[in-house]
């Protein structure tokens, strides 16, 4: 087993990214009790400013999405506070909706956020952690990134992407004292899962997500199920045969994500759709 240099979060500096509500704001609220300096990132700038203002941190606009923009996040949060020794890579979008109906914009927005926002993390800050022989990143995944679910399957790619990443990169760093982390919350219940039934899945506060966060920086084990039952239902369904597994879905009703139809899910979905044309316009 590994054994990587201890981190006191008491003056550490830790980045959240999308750090402004939801799961992000538990985990910079968490970790800055336990005496971390947080440095919040967040398409919200001024919502980042305010949440990080009352946990003793600094606030920064970020787009994930936008590798110059994340070099400048890390940038300033290092200038104020000293070098990076723990991410945390929050940010994350969950357009749901069949495969063939949502819109390839949302699509590559969803991959770029997901994946390539977490990859453009990590290649900002591990050379400074890998220099320094410490550092830990923590990055949320997701049930989904063990478990296929209908109506998800680019938020799947997604995640399945990350848990995968995390895995690999995790056996590269270790012997340089840097620490690896994958995150799987079942639904969560914020804004990202806001009316979707994931029945029998549990639904988790944001607040255990950051207890796993913490976690992970004393335990520095390679993935955290949130709750931790559900890393061994993971597993049960990988082992079970289709046919069977089939006959399961069925009994729990698995379609939900494929049927939301709740005004607010509605309303996500809808604000995804418009800030995946806008960067596109963007890109033209």
């Amino acid at each position: 087993m590994t054994t990587y240099p201890p981190i006191d979060l008491r003056g550490a500096t830790v980045l959240v990214t999308g750090g402004a509500q939801g799961i992000g704001r538990a985990v910079a609220t968490r970790l800055a009790a336990r005496g971390a300096t947080v440095a919040i990132g967040d398409l919200d700038a001024d919502l980042a400013r305010t949440t990080a203002a009352g946990l003793g941190g600094t606030g920064h606009a970020l787009d994930v999405r936008d590798p110059a923009s994340f070099a400048a996040f890390v940038s300033e949060a290092e200038a104020a506070h000293g070098p990076v020794e723990v991410l945390v890579n929050n940010a994350g979008v969950m357009p749901n909706g069949g495969f063939l109906d949502l819109d390839p914009a949302t699509d590559r927005m969803t991959m770029e956020v997901n994946v390539f926002g977490v990859i453009t993390g990590m290649r900002l800050v591990l050379p400074g952690m890998v220099e320094r022989g410490r550092g830990h990143i923590c990055n949320i995944a997701s049930l989904a990134g063990k478990v296929p679910l209908k109506g998800l399957a680019v938020y799947n790619a997604s995640k399945f992407a990350v848990v995968g990443l995390t895995a690999a990169t995790r056996l590269e760093y270790a012997a340089r004292g840097v620490s690896i982390t994958a995150v799987l919350p079942s639904a969560v219940d914020t804004a990202l899962a806001s009316g979707i039934d994931f029945r029998p899945l549990p639904k988790v506060s944001p607040d255990k997500i950051a207890e796993a966060v913490e976690a992970s920086v004393a335990n520095r084990s390679a993935e955290i199920p949130v709750p931790r039952y559900i890393g061994a239902l993971a597993g049960v369904m990988t082992a079970t045969p289709e046919p069977a597994l089939n006959v399961v879905r069925r009994l729990v009703r698995d379609d939900r994500a494929l049927q939301a139809d709740d005004a607010e899910r509605a309303a996500y979905n809808s604000r995804m759709a418009d800030e995946a044309r806008d960067r596109t316009r963007e890109s033209l």
